[in-house]
């Protein structure tokens, strides 16, 4: 009996073991079944995380690419100058007796400005007058003398006689030439004794007054610049003159409109009209000085002034434009647009465009007309990104025409 109950507690004994470790390996099974499960659950939800969700299509304003007249002008410092000047000298000394003029008048060529004392020079004059006057009688009698002495029997009269009648009537004559030659340099100088105005245009200061005594040693009296019409100068380097002068060989040269923008900013009137270009090309600035001229009726255009000369087209072409606004710098200095594609998703694109006229852009690559470009919400965009395209809002940027309204 002993012996069957001691074998009966050791095969219970052995049945729990075992018992125990099946259990164990079910409970561990599971465990492994249940991990799995939540591992791929754990999976699926950070996928789903990552995942991209579609963003709201961003609303936009587009406008598309058109052709404009472009005619930004090209700005130039420019000097005003004379086109004549001219200093005035006396050509004969004497005492100033009259003048003529008030000191920034404009005189006109031939006007008489200064008077000097002329009694010293009229009675020069007159003597030669009288000077000649009687070289002219005597060279009548020599010449009378010399026909007698022709017409004479050759055996009543010697020939060094002959010889004789023909010098004095020859030397008559030379001292006939001599007396009008010496009337010409006497009234000469009567008529110097007046400073007259060799050119029109805007009077000085003058240096001397009535009662002064003046010589031509003594510098000038006073000064004319020519005022109206006046010259305008600028530089243009060497690459724009060659430019310049291969256009007008080919006749296609651009018909330029040149204007003035003076000291106060304000447009000048006038036009102005092509002069001459300089001879010669600085050494120091590879620049070449072109010279216009401008009418100059209410003279606000002063000799050795400086002003700021506009130019550009008198008929300005057409360029491809895109608004301002729609044009944004990207990283390494290039410039970009955003551009809307047929399937209402956005590009960004790199173009070359060149100053602004007027709110308007022009490209010189990257674009083609029609294309629409983005001019508002440029911030909130991607590329790839759907948007909503609007009408964009009325402003003076891009619509010449708009009127802002005032609220009353």
């Amino acid at each position: 009996m002993e012996e069957k109950n001691e074998s009966g507690s050791r095969g219970g004994a052995i049945g729990a073991v075992i018992g125990t470790i099946v259990l164990a390996a079910a409970f561990a099974t599971g465990g492994w079944i249940a991990n799995d499960m939540w591992s791929k659950i754990v999976a699926e939800k950070m996928k789903e995380a990552m995942a991209p969700k579609e963003q709201p299509a961003a609303t936009v304003s587009v406008k598309a690419v058109e052709e404009r007249e472009y005619n930004l002008p090209e700005k130039f410092v420019a000097h005003a100058e004379a086109m004549q000047e001219v200093d005035l000298l006396p050509q004969v000394d004497g005492y100033i007796k009259e003048i003529r003029f008030k000191e920034g008048d404009i005189v006109e060529a031939g006007a008489i400005l200064y008077v000097l004392d002329d009694e010293r020079y009229r009675a020069v004059a007159n003597q030669r007058k009288a000077d000649l006057e009687a070289a002219e009688a005597e060279a009548r009698r020599a010449e009378r003398y010399w026909e007698r002495m022709q017409k004479a029997d050759s055996r009543g009269i010697t020939q060094l006689e002959r010889d004789n009648a023909e010098a004095g009537a020859d030397k008559a004559k030379a001292a006939v030439l001599q007396a009008k030659a010496n009337l010409v340099v006497a009234e000469y100088d009567l008529k110097k004794a007046q400073v007259i105005a060799p050119i029109s245009g805007q009077i000085g200061k003058t240096s001397a007054h009535v009662g002064d005594y003046v010589a031509p040693s003594k510098g000038a009296l006073a000064r004319i610049v020519q005022i109206d019409p006046i010259r305008v100068s600028f530089p243009l380097t060497d690459r724009a003159y060659v430019g310049w002068r291969a256009a007008l060989k080919k006749g296609k040269a651009p018909d330029y409109r040149m204007r003035l923008v003076l000291p106060d900013g304000s447009i000048y009137s006038g036009e102005g009209k092509w002069d001459f270009d300089d001879n010669e090309m600085s050494r120091d600035t590879a620049t070449i000085i072109m010279r216009l001229s401008f009418p100059n009726p209410d003279r606000l255009l002063i000799p050795n002034s400086y002003v700021t000369l506009l130019t550009d087209y008198k008929t300005p072409p057409k360029l491809p434009c895109i608004p301002q606004q729609a044009v944004f710098d990207l990283v390494g200095g290039s410039q970009g647009v955003w551009v809307l594609k047929d399937d209402s998703t956005v590009e960004q694109r790199v173009v070359e465009v060149r100053e602004v006229d007027r709110g308007w852009t022009p490209v010189v690559k990257g674009l083609e007309k029609g294309e629409k470009v983005v001019i508002s919400g440029i911030g909130k965009l991607a590329p790839g990104m759907k948007v909503t395209e609007v009408e964009p809002s009325p402003n003076e940027d891009i619509d010449p025409n708009y009127s802002a309204k005032i609220d009353e």
